[in-house]
């Protein structure tokens, strides 16, 4: 379920944060246009492409403390909370192989 919500999420940014390609399009019009002189364009592209990247680590950092607070709330087990309990089980199952082998030599 987390990892569909991510997938989700991460589809809508991904609609949402323009790929470099578009960018340069995009600085390649303006320059066209003249509102960019063409020895800054580069400039203008890394800038642009650094700041979505740097928008989409924000967005990611939200949604991953918003899904893990719903799963708080939820009370829903982690991965910690299965390995933690699969360790004790692991320490009861030898436990009780060690009664039943006492039982059985006596």
């Amino acid at each position: 379920m987390f990892e569909l919500l991510r997938k989700g999420m991460f589809f809508g940014l991904g609609l949402a944060v323009a790929s470099k390609e578009q960018v340069e399009k995009a600085v390649d019009e303006l320059v066209k246009k003249g509102e960019i002189a063409p020895s800054e364009s580069k400039k203008v592209v890394e800038q642009i492409v650094e700041r979505g990247q740097q928008e989409q680590q924000k967005v990611k950092s939200m949604v991953n403390e918003q899904v893990n607070n719903v799963l708080k709330e939820t009370e829903i087990p982690t991965k910690d909370d299965f390995t933690y309990l699969e360790k004790k089980v692991e320490k009861l199952e030898e436990r009780i192989r060690e009664l039943e082998a006492n039982n059985s030599s006596e």
